[in-house]
């Protein structure tokens, strides 16, 4: 059996991610971030899923998803209603997910190419 290494077509790859810290591409992340397929943003203000509010979410809306992906963490949390309601209300799904899931799902879709964006709290 041949074994070849595939490069995605895009930028940015997560390699994993926890309640605590993330790796992208190379790179060890601890602090919230958000994360689109050519688009890596540092330091993004959030730390609880639970306090989230619509405005948060303005540097995710600011990339053109078709999809949001939240990592709320090492635990599934869920924004408030509002909050969620302001995706839908654009027509935009926001999915809620443990880091380590958000992590998987965001490199399949980006992998396939959708206009996926996803955003991780972490708390180190």
């Amino acid at each position: 059996m041949q074994l070849t290494l595939e490069r995605p077509d895009h930028e940015f790859f997560l390699r994993g991610a926890d309640g605590a810290v993330a790796l992208v591409n190379e790179r060890r992340l601890s602090a919230s971030f958000v994360i689109a397929p050519n688009t890596l943003l540092e330091d993004w203000a959030v730390t609880d899923a639970r306090t989230l509010a619509a405005d948060d979410l303005a540097p995710l809306l600011a990339l053109d998803p078709e999809v949001i992906l939240l990592g709320s963490g090492a635990t599934q949390t869920f924004p408030p209603a509002a909050t969620l309601a302001a995706c839908l209300g654009r027509g935009i799904g926001l999915e809620v997910m443990t880091n380590a899931a958000a992590a998987r799902t965001f490199n399949v879709l980006a992998g396939e190419g959708r206009r996926v964006v996803a955003g991780f709290i972490l708390n180190p």
